[in-house]
């Protein structure tokens, strides 16, 4: 595989954007059609059209291997609790064995059944019934009309505001300790006096918006890092329907709508941008997503780019957590930083936490270090690149870059070089897709206000 802009400290690198139209162009002739589809609450179903090798031509791993890739990667943008194949027996029956309990793909099955509660399992199809895209009509977002209150739960602060037509008239920021507590009325309490208190500068209250790191569907609280400490006891009993049940406590029937902050923080830079099909991606103790569609709208997609693979080379770097290579938390995180460390000739003492590895790297990224400047470079490539695979699943036209491992010169760097990248190896995206790194500018709609826009009056 010959890059046309390397990743200087990872001569491995094998960007699965470059796999994907590599495939493409190999199967151009003689390429038998196949379809991957993920389909999740509600019946909602995103799918994926490509080209294999036919079945039977000594291709048969080739093509398993890289619809694995596929498959994983749109379990993780779009979310599910089924994986269709529809046009290879082959590749179906290698898939079903991937994902079961105790197989290759164990982590996932048993993540996507506590997401939708529903067992895991992969279905094979002829191409002449493959499935179709289904997904929520209805739009999320962008409502400022009435009395609003908004909710941004975060891991070491909430902060809420009262947001009269589109005006933010209150706000506030109070230092909370959800991670460390065990006990869900600490949680419940909390978020309670919140949004009493963001009620109490309004007439009236006509909706709720609230913005929480997680997974969420139907409003419900299925995954969150905020509940850490609490017993899967308590989680199903008191935490699941928890923003549901304080939004019968500030009144009867006020519709609240509940989003990945991911999300809402793509929902605010699209609102500050005034456009849409944008891709957020935070860069710090992971990587987190979030997307706001062609229509304006917030998907109800997992949107996990932490876990969608990026690297195609079977020699990557290993997620702790999933147990799987070549996943973007490992190159688009304080992770990736430190994991480049080494090739870079930067040692770093062993003793201090993750957090603070990465603040010696951009001491020294400060100090004008080229060692350090090699790594944001590094990652920079691997990013562009990346950026071109997310588009195999997302449509868009602007990408925001947040998060620490992007702060000071180092993610200057960084968006240099994705966008030499997209010119140099992409260069239909690169006239199409806007990078930005926000500036306070760009932050003033704010997290809050953004989730008090989500519900729609009823």
């Amino acid at each position: 595989m010959k890059l046309k802009v390397n990743a200087k400290l990872d001569p491995k690198f094998q960007p699965l954007s470059v796999i994907c139209r590599d495939m493409r162009e190999a199967t151009r002739e003689n390429g038998q059609d196949i379809v991957i589809a993920v389909e999740r609450n509600k019946g909602y179903t995103t799918t994926y059209k490509t080209r294999i090798f036919p079945d039977g031509t000594g291709h048969d791993e080739e093509n398993f291997r890289f619809v694995e890739r596929i498959a994983k990667s749109l379990l993780w943008v779009a979310g599910g609790y089924k994986i269709i194949i529809a046009g290879s027996d082959t590749v179906g029956n290698k898939i079903k064995d991937a994902y079961t309990d105790g197989g290759l793909r164990d982590f996932d099955v048993h993540f996507m059944e506590r997401v939708y509660e529903q067992p895991f399992t992969v279905e094979i199809r002829a191409i002449e019934d493959a499935p179709k895209d289904k997904s929520a009509a209805a739009p999320i977002g962008r409502h400022l009309d009435g009395c609003r209150i908004g909710f941004d739960a975060g891991g070491s602060d909430r902060k809420v505001s009262a947001v009269v037509n589109g005006e933010s008239v209150y706000s506030e920021e109070v230092v909370w300790f959800p991670k460390t507590n065990s006990d869900p009325n600490y949680h419940y309490q909390g978020i309670l006096d919140a949004m009493k208190t963001a009620a109490s500068h309004m007439p009236r209250v006509d909706a709720i918006g609230v913005s929480s790191a997680g997974v969420y569907v139907d409003n419900r609280i299925m995954v969150a890092s905020l509940f850490l400490k609490v017993s899967d006891e308590d989680f199903d009993k008191k935490v699941k329907n928890m923003y549901i049940d304080v939004a019968k406590e500030i009144g009867e029937n006020i519709p609240i709508e509940v989003a990945n902050d991911g999300d809402v923080t793509a929902l605010a830079g699209a609102m500050d941008l005034e456009d849409d099909s944008v891709l957020g991606v935070a860069m710090g103790t992971s990587e987190a997503g979030g997307y706001v569609d062609p229509q304006g709208n917030i998907t109800g997609w997992l949107n996990e780019l932490a876990f969608v693979p990026v690297d195609y080379c079977e020699e990557a770097m290993v997620d702790e957590w999933s147990g799987d290579y070549g996943c973007g938390v490992k190159y688009f995180s304080q992770d990736g930083v430190i994991k480049l460390a080494p090739y870079a000739g930067i040692e770093l003492d062993e003793s201090l936490s993750p957090a603070e590895k990465l603040k010696v790297v951009q001491g020294l990224m400060k100090d004008g270090d080229e060692r350090a400047a090699a790594i944001y470079d590094t990652i920079g490539a691997y990013f562009g690149y990346a950026i071109a695979y997310y588009t195999e699943f997302y449509d868009i036209k602007h990408v925001l870059i947040m998060g620490r491992v992007t702060s000071g010169e180092g993610g200057v760097i960084l968006l240099e070089r994705a966008q030499e990248v997209l010119d140099k190896e992409f260069p239909e995206l690169a006239k199409k897709i806007q990078l930005h790194i926000p500036d306070e500018k760009s932050r003033r709609v704010g997290q809050s206000v953004a989730a008090a826009s989500l519900p729609k009056l009823n």
